[in-house]
């Protein structure tokens, strides 16, 4: 043998041809969807400890402040003395369809305040009047009655800046608060 020879190792004869090579998408196809099975076995991974996370703080979607029921710390409840003198307030309700309001409400102040009874005595009218115009500028479900501590707090807050001048209103309660449809 000669150094010019050639040692055919893998059994192929010399000047075989070679396969060839997959070229193109065929080449790219394993490794792309290789790197698409791993990036969605992270967005599923990352989803699932998302979730539990979230429901590991949230405690299954309970809210994480609880207000007990009958808290031992809360004082007792002032006591006020009341005015309903107003009368019963009638009004028609801004709708397009109008809803009918009645109301009789008292306002309550501090017990004892003479002051007080006597500036809201005086100022019967005005307070009626508010009250009417108050009811008119509302809708029907405006005045539902999920919404009447917003509403009581609207009406304490105006009567105590634009009504009276010394005495302040505390609480305001309604004996009656009827909305009616007209149709």
């Amino acid at each position: 043998m000669s150094d010019s020879d050639d040692l055919v190792i893998d059994g192929d004869a010399p000047g075989a041809p070679t396969p060839k090579k997959a070229s193109g998408l065929a080449a790219l196809l394993p490794n792309l969807l290789k790197f698409v099975a791993i990036g969605l076995g992270a967005v599923v991974f990352i989803v699932t400890v998302s979730v539990i996370t979230f429901n590991i703080l949230n405690r299954g979607g309970r809210a994480q402040t609880v207000i007990p029921s009958a808290a031992p710390f809360v004082g007792a409840r002032p006591q006020f003395q009341y005015f309903d003198g107003i009368g019963v307030i009638r009004a028609n309700t801004r709708d397009p369809l109008p809803y009918t309001v009645v109301v009789n409400m008292a306002i309550g102040f501090d017990m004892g305040d003479n002051a007080a009874h006597t500036e809201i005595t005086a100022r019967r009218l005005q307070l009626h009047d508010f009250m009417l115009f108050y009811f008119k500028s509302k809708t029907a479900d405006e005045l539902r009655p999920e919404n009447m501590p917003r509403i009581r707090q609207e009406m304490l807050e105006h009567i105590n800046t634009r009504i009276l001048n010394s005495a302040r209103a505390r609480e305001i309660l309604f004996t009656q608060f009827d909305v009616m449809s007209m149709h």
